[in-house]
């Protein structure tokens, strides 16, 4: 059972929108390997389509990546599955640190399973199209803030979880610092041409246990405020 479920009302849709469109991309899902049975549940009764522009409606169950504006992109539905249920393998982490707002749909999804999501966007016209869809979600679990994504949220920190939504040569090291000693981090790692989703676990020790998750391909991590 998620933790902060969507009201009713954000499960209407129509067409390409439906109902039966979010289940088929649930099947989907479980057909390409995700497991967590919550994580699936979510993303069926999450409504996608909230968060592209309107003439994209008809792709927005489809299992692929989609333009938000900005140079961005809504990240693949299977992606949010599979870097959410990464997260939340080893037990439901009390506070999850997001960089890279974008759309809004990675910290929803995750604000319906765990306690707190805090999430940095450095286009501040992308976070403030974003906190306008937590509202009308009524989702009061998601902080948010207009900064540097590289350089975390360190008032908040420390964090059970990191989820990084776009990908750099390596993970910042001011980020890296505001992972709890057992915290999971999930991210991609490496060129454009070359990503992989990793996992870093902490052992308690001032150590990571890294694993390679799958081959993935999402926009650059970039520095500073826009």
């Amino acid at each position: 059972m998620n933790v902060h479920p969507l009201p009713p009302s954000a499960l209407k849709g129509e067409g390409m929108t439906s109902q039966r469109a979010r289940d088929r991309l649930a099947t989907k899902l479980k057909e390409e390997g995700i497991r967590d049975q919550r994580v699936i549940d979510v993303i069926r009764n999450t409504p996608r389509h909230h968060f592209i522009d309107q003439a994209l409606h008809s792709r927005a169950y489809e299992n692929t990546a989609l333009p938000i504006g900005h140079g961005q992109t809504i990240s693949q539905p299977w992606v949010v599955a599979r870097m959410t249920e990464a997260l939340l393998e080893f037990g439901v982490p009390q506070k999850v640190l997001e960089i890279g707002t974008g759309s809004g749909y990675q910290a929803v999804v995750l604000a319906q399973l765990v306690p707190q999501v805090y999430t940095v966007e450095r286009i501040e016209e992308l976070l403030r199209q974003a906190r306008r869809r937590f509202r009308q979600l009524g989702l009061s679990n998601i902080r948010s803030r207009h900064d540097d994504g590289k350089l975390g949220w360190a008032d908040e920190a420390p964090f059970d979880a990191i989820i990084l939504t776009a990908a750099g040569d390596a993970i910042p090291h001011a980020v890296l610092d505001q992972l709890s000693p057992t915290g999971v981090l999930v991210a991609p790692v490496g060129s454009p041409s070359n990503q992989m989703l990793i996992r870093m676990r902490g052992d308690g020790q001032g150590d990571f246990i890294q694993e390679e998750l799958a081959a993935v391909s999402f926009v650059p991590l970039l520095g500073g405020i826009g």
